[in-house]
């Protein structure tokens, strides 16, 4: 049997068993023969990978299985390399989330000033990610799920040469949402996506090749909303208005005063139910007796991430040729952005990677526009992220339309930089 190494980093988060779950669920398609889980924290990567090996076991996948605390020993000559960290753990996240409630600007795990903050901790761990990998394991693909998706991708596929693709369960989500609409008996269905990472649409669902969303249904749809968000909903006007169905996260930016008041109001912010919810996990992953992905696991909110991460290793594994809705170099796929924009689209996935696919038109200057605003952010981002330049960092966030106020953006910054020191090596060890 030829090897097939599985390198998961960041293997002692509690949506590790998802990820095993999808494994065994494709066991004969992906005959994996060696697992590896990496973590740096010893304790959860022991209580994580001790239920993961129990799954495995109870499931008659009989492989090499090493957990380790060596980014080397987990990468090197691994044929895929699946990235899930969260740098300075939930704590942080908590500060990224209060903090900039003091200066009345919404701070949330991926989008915002929160989800700035966020980028800065974790794209100089994922570039020395890369470099492992580069170094031990070329032929490798990076599969990352670590968030912001979105700006880490932006990040790895310009400024390095591994081979990746970023992942996110909100298009997955949206797109099951949408098949739901689709009458029954329709055979080929086709649905437009376009956007970037949780700053996305749906712009038209074609059914035998007649479009569907515009004449019938915008101004009807209702969608669920992410576990993680607070639901909001959606006036008439604005579908109208946008003509798209948008991502959960553009309510963040379609309510911001509405979405800042509820985070001033909530008695706990969302970092910290998960950090309770994740110990109630931990506890239950101990138990001798679990050898299953416990249900609880769903009131997080990486509900089929296993999904998007096994399929898209599958898809590549097997050259399926399968369409993915995954993070991407833009590539001319779309004719308002630049080719190497990382934007969320749908792709056509083999042994090659993901190739986007072209849209044929979009016309639809608001979202246009935005996607233009957003990726200017996200670009300054990478750079203050990468060179610890404090002028891009500010550059990012007066860009964003969630930020923008220069008064805002600097005392919040100064504060959350402080805040986070021990995680921004490329701002304070210069």
């Amino acid at each position: 049997m030829n090897s097939f190494k599985i390198a998961i980093i960041g293997a002692g988060s509690t949506y590790t068993p998802e990820l095993i779950d999808g494994f065994i669920k494709r066991k004969n398609e992906l005959p994996v023969t060696s697992f590896h889980l990496m973590d740096i924290d010893k304790r959860k990567l022991e209580i994580v990978g001790n239920l993961a090996k129990r799954m495995l076991n109870a499931n008659g996948i009989n492989c090499e299985y090493v957990m380790t605390e060596d980014l080397k020993t987990a990468v090197k000559d691994a044929d895929f390399v699946l990235a899930q960290v969260r740098v300075g753990k939930l704590n942080a996240r908590i500060k990224d989330e209060k903090i900039p409630l003091k200066y009345n600007l919404i701070g949330q795990e991926t989008t915002g000033i929160g989800g700035f903050m966020k980028a800065l901790r974790t794209i100089p761990v994922m570039m020395d990610i890369a470099e492992y990998i580069e170094n031990y394991s070329p032929d490798a693909w990076l599969i990352n799920f670590s968030n912001p998706s979105g700006i880490i991708a932006e990040a790895l596929l310009n400024n390095t040469n591994v081979k990746m693709v970023g992942l996110c369960n909100a298009p997955i989500i949206m797109k099951r949402e949408a098949m739901q609409r689709v009458p029954e008996g329709t055979s080929n269905i086709r649905i437009d996506y376009v956007g970037l990472n949780h700053l996305s649409w749906i712009t038209a669902i074609y059914c035998d090749g007649r479009e569907i969303l515009q004449d019938q249904l915008l101004e009807k749809y209702d969608f669920i909303n992410m576990k993680n968000i607070p639901k909001m909903d959606m006036d008439k006007e604005l579908i109208k208005s946008i003509r798209s169905i948008p991502n959960s996260y553009l309510q963040y930016y379609y309510y911001r005063e509405q979405q800042l008041q509820h985070m001033k109001e909530e008695e706990k912010c969302r970092g910290e139910v998960c950090l309770e919810i994740e110990e109630e996990l931990l506890k239950l992953y101990q138990q001798p007796e679990l050898i299953e992905k416990p249900a609880i696991l769903d009131k997080r909110g990486g509900h089929l991430y296993s999904e998007v991460a096994v399929s898209l290793v599958s898809a590549i594994y097997n050259n399926k040729n399968e369409e993915h809705i995954v993070n991407v170099k833009n590539n001319g796929a779309l004719d308002f952005m630049a080719n190497d924009d990382v934007v969320e689209i749908n792709c056509n996935v083999n042994k090659n990677g993901a190739t986007p696919l072209s849209l044929k038109s979009l016309d639809n200057d608001h979202i246009k526009g935005m996607m233009r605003v957003v990726k200017a952010y996200e670009k300054h981002t990478v750079k203050a992220g990468i060179n610890g330049d404090y002028n891009e960092a500010l550059n990012a966030l007066l860009i964003h339309p969630l930020v923008g106020d220069f008064r805002k953006a600097k005392d919040a910054l100064d504060e959350l930089l402080e805040a986070h020191k021990e995680f921004l090596p490329q701002f304070f060890n210069k």
